[in-house]
């Protein structure tokens, strides 16, 4: 089987990533997500290690890295912050530089996007960024692969993101820039994404005829929008600033009356965990329109594809 390549050792931001690097990425996913389905043998990274880092908890990532390297014949380390002195006792430089010596990548789930960074710039293994504050990069790429399934294509797509400007709208920004399509994000303004991410984001869209558009108003965003997606408001750590923020969001709720605004056929898309009832309806999340637990499958199959390319080419 052929296996993609990839300029970049390691996976930080969806933007050490090019476009035709994704579109064989995609296509990779597409048939190792074929062979899981036909329950044919994909044992590509037979005795391999991923150490998979947790400072911050969470159900898809863990289960679908894990399962993942199992389905490829490898093995999973899970290591969560108590289990390591990551940053306390030891250096990240030192982290790096250890777990290198014992497994074939590194995948790390963190709050600061300097940690990955740093891990990564002192790792001689790869290393995947499994989500920090300012990034989810395999969430966005699973995210546009679950689009890739429906459209084949990006281009004349619109994407809505409604809620709040975090590291999944920063992801879904920059994937859907690379990739040309339109990525319209509503947030009230106090909650909205990074100025030097969206920067980047047109950038990059005005390179591959995408577009970007940032609004404050929800029904403007999902106007004609083929792609209505939305995430949690309370991030993780961010518990102290609830009350303001269900104050601030209260006009950004995916409902039946947002979906009549968008396009036809419009589908729902949500990262998961959803808050139902919050910023989501129970009853739009569970329609036909839905494809939230396609994309939540999707995390799977993308990063096989991910592990694969990544670890074959260091090793190649």
């Amino acid at each position: 089987m052929k296996i993609p390549n990839m300029a970049s050792k390691h996976l930080l931001t969806v933007s050490d990533l090019t476009q035709k690097e994704i579109l064989a990425l995609f296509k990779f996913t597409a048939k190792l997500k074929a062979m899981h389905k036909a329950r044919q043998r994909h044992d590509l990274l037979k005795g391999k290690v991923l150490a998979m880092i947790f400072e911050k908890s969470s159900t898809r990532t863990r289960v679908s890295f894990e399962v993942g390297m199992f389905q490829l014949g490898g093995h999973a380390l899970f290591l969560s912050k108590d289990d390591i002195q990551l940053g306390r006792g030891e250096t990240i430089a030192d982290t790096a530089r250890v777990l290198s010596r014992y497994v074939d990548a590194i995948m790390i789930r963190t709050f600061e996007q300097e940690k990955a960074e740093e891990l990564a710039h002192h790792s001689s293994v790869p290393v995947i960024n499994g989500l920090t504050d300012t990034h989810h990069p395999c969430q966005a790429l699973a995210d546009f692969f679950t689009i890739f399934e429906c459209n084949k294509t990006f281009k004349g797509i619109k994407i809505a993101y409604i809620g709040d400007g975090n590291n999944v709208a920063h992801s879904l920004m920059l994937c859907g820039a690379i990739l040309g399509a339109h990525v319209a994000v509503a947030t009230p303004k106090q909650y909205r994404p990074a100025d030097f991410v969206t920067e980047e984001a047109m950038i990059l869209a005005q390179k591959n005829g995408g577009h970007i558009e940032l609004t404050t108003d929800a029904r403007e965003a999902a106007k004609d929008a083929h792609y209505l997606y939305t995430d949690v408001w309370v991030s993780m750590g961010q518990e102290k600033d609830k009350e303001n923020k269900l104050a601030a969001f209260r006009e950004y709720r995916i409902t039946k009356d947002l979906l009549s605004q968008a396009a036809q056929g419009c589908k729902i898309m949500h990262c998961l965990p959803a808050h139902r009832g919050e910023e989501i309806e129970s009853e739009v999340m569970d329609s036909e329109a839905s494809i939230v637990f396609d994309q939540a499958e999707n995390r799977l199959h993308v990063q096989k594809a991910l592990l694969t390319i990544l670890i074959r080419g260091h090793h190649s």
